[in-house]
């Protein structure tokens, strides 16, 4: 089943359970997906899995930047918001990938582009997003390719 027909379904389950927060970030996520979509439109191309993942992805470290500052803030009410919406959008995300399985794949794309520095990050990265898209955090792997070429 794809992501927007799971969204839909999602949505109709939390309406029948009344369950608010969940129904309130769903729309969320439908919301920001037809903008995806209507961006794409534009410039003549279709929107894939990956691209809904990514958004996914982009949705919840939106909201952990909006959590830290909500906790320094002392905003209890607000960072409880943000907790849930996380996990929301979370559960639609396919497993992580842990630190060794980052850390072999990091591997695997260094040996496959033949990058010997800094310069070659760009194509490892590439490689990456092309691979695992929804299933690695790219801000920290992308620490990790520095490490591992300079």
């Amino acid at each position: 089943m794809a992501l927007r027909d799971t969204f839909t379904e999602e949505l109709k389950t939390a309406m029948k359970a009344g369950d608010k927060g969940r129904l309130a970030t769903i729309r969320l996520i439908q919301a920001a997906l037809k903008d995806r979509e209507i961006e794409a439109r534009t410039s003549g191309k279709d929107l894939t899995e990956d691209d809904v993942l990514g958004l996914l992805q982009k949705m919840i470290k939106q909201r952990q930047e909006s959590l830290r500052i909500y906790e320094e803030a002392k905003r209890d009410d607000l960072a409880a918001q943000e907790r849930t919406e996380i996990e929301v959008i979370s559960s639609f995300l396919p497993k992580q990938m842990d630190e060794a399985e980052v850390s072999a794949a990091i591997d695997a794309a260094v040996a496959e582009t033949g990058a010997a520095g800094m310069k070659d990050m760009g194509k490892v990265m590439a490689v990456l997003k092309e691979r695992y898209a929804g299933r690695m955090d790219f801000g920290r792997a992308s620490g990790a390719i520095k490490a591992k070429l300079s």
